[in-house]
């Protein structure tokens, strides 16, 4: 009996640290199980306004930021293609930077910051082009949203290393992420399609 009661307020405590780091940026990495456009990625997820927003991570595509700002020089100076980062606000280019770019930024932690704001991007472009990573769309999470799915199984959870945003190999970081946080954690219930 004791034993079966320090099991359930252990899974309590479990699950209770999992609500309270919702509060702070995590790293989200899809369940193997996940089907539909979110399988076999990895999110930086942070809160904002009651809700959560996120970047997809490991979607670069072969666009590069000189074609789709030809008129603009100072973008062929940014070696990275862009990052397919959501399905909201595709047609938004976001760059995340490890400094405060100044007006229009929102602080994500610590030092990582991002923004969406014309004139910071450009800005940033302008003067330091390649320490940044720049997004196309977003992925939002209405308020409980995030939480249901952590709880049904559709997410491992971690906390954020800043470093991983800027991962030079993104396309290897799902499979060894899910290597090691896979173990241990929830079998999913209902994964087709977020």
């Amino acid at each position: 009996m004791k034993k079966t009661l320090a099991c359930l307020l252990l899974l309590f405590a479990a699950g209770a640290a999992r609500a309270d780091d919702l509060d702070k940026p995590l790293l989200l990495v899809a369940s193997p199980s996940l089907q539909g456009a979110y399988s076999r990625t990895t999110l930086i997820v942070f809160p904002m306004s009651g809700q959560h927003a996120g970047f997809i991570l490991n979607r670069s595509t072969d666009v590069k930021l000189a074609s789709v700002f030809p008129d603009h020089p100072p973008s062929a100076k940014v070696l990275d293609p862009i990052y397919f980062g959501g399905p909201e606000m595709m047609d938004s280019l976001f760059a995340m930077v490890r400094k405060n770019p100044g007006t229009g930024s929102v602080q994500v932690q610590g030092d990582l910051f991002v923004t969406a704001e014309a004139d910071c991007v450009d800005r940033i472009i302008e003067q330091t082009p390649n320490d940044a990573r720049y997004f196309a769309g977003f992925v939002g999470w209405k308020p409980g949203e995030l939480a249901k799915e952590i709880e049904a199984g559709y997410w491992y959870v971690d906390d954020l290393d800043a470093a991983q945003v800027f991962r030079k190999d993104p396309g290897a970081m799902w499979e060894e992420l899910v290597k090691r946080l896979g173990n241990g954690h929830p079998r999913p219930t209902n994964l087709h399609g977020v």
